[in-house]
């Protein structure tokens, strides 16, 4: 009985959690005057709405700035991490504590000092003020956490099913396609979004390296905040913001949904459920 009422009520305390701030944001965006100690704004105003969706304003190519060099930081880093995660997770070799340690060195060390010595590197090689030198530098941060989420679910990994694809007479990009992939994908999902995330929501590393040629949503909301301007910070706080819910959204309803990690009984858990059908169909090819 605790139990059956206490989830629903940490499930209600988590969205209000969640969903405070945002309504709060949204009465912000289209808030005119509000003044202390009021509960509730004395006027209300959509200036700050038609200035964040102005086509001619720099929110929509920030947007567009930012989700693309997001999505190429998530999937440039998940493709290291495939290989780093594989060694780390069904490998011993001599240092791979160190190796382990060296992944979370950019997570240790405080953000702003791993951020001036990047800086002072990039300068030096011609990659500050480019998108890619922006997306070379988010791969720092972004790559240790898509290598450990790999490294984990490779200890779980049966290779068997690799060696049996094998025999079958699948080369290694088969292999990898139609049966490491599909094995992978609960934490290659996760470690897509947690990259895309650390991107997504950089500021610092954007602002040193990009040296403000490269406009992301994070810069723009950090110099509307610096203006004074509270609607029009919270207008852009919630472009910022609701993108990377709906995403989380989205992965979890496919981490969860229906068939989701659902096993028929022929396949090791720690495969992909069509594990089985993919062999044999390797095996007719």
């Amino acid at each position: 009985m605790r139990r059956a009422v206490g989830a629903p009520l940490l499930v209600t305390g988590l969205v209000v959690a969640v969903l405070t701030p945002l309504v709060l944001l949204a009465v912000w965006a289209v808030t005119e005057t509000w003044r202390y100690p009021a509960l509730w704004p004395q006027a209300f105003d959509d200036r700050a709405l038609r200035v964040v969706t102005d086509p001619g304003s720099t929110i929509l190519p920030g947007l567009v700035t930012s989700a693309g060099i997001a999505a190429t930081v998530a999937v440039v880093s998940c493709a290291i991490g495939l290989a780093a995660g594989r060694a780390l997770g069904l490998h011993t070799f001599p240092g791979r504590g160190l190796v382990r340690f060296a992944l979370l060195a950019p997570v240790i060390v405080p953000g702003i000092t791993v951020s001036l010595g990047i800086q002072v590197v990039f300068i030096r090689y011609h990659l500050t003020d480019t998108v890619h030198g922006v997306v070379l530098a988010h791969l720092i941060p972004a790559t240790p956490y898509a290598t450990l989420v790999l490294a984990a679910a490779y200890t779980r990994l049966d290779t068997a099913f690799e060696d049996q694809a094998r025999v079958l007479g699948a080369g290694p990009l088969r292999v990898l396609l139609h049966v490491t992939l599909p094995a992978l994908r609960p934490a290659l999902t996760v470690a897509l979004m947690l990259t895309f995330l650390i991107s997504w929501n950089e500021y610092v590393l954007t602002l040193l390296i990009g040296g403000g040629s490269v406009s992301t949503l994070p810069l723009l909301l950090f110099s509307a905040i610096g203006s004074g301007d509270t609607s029009v910070a919270a207008a852009l706080a919630m472009v910022v913001s609701i993108p990377p819910l709906l995403f989380v959204g989205v992965t979890a309803r496919a981490l969860t949904g229906p068939g989701a990690g659902r096993n028929d009984g022929r396949a090791d858990p720690g495969m992909h459920p069509g594990a089985g059908a993919t062999l044999a169909g390797l095996g007719r090819a």
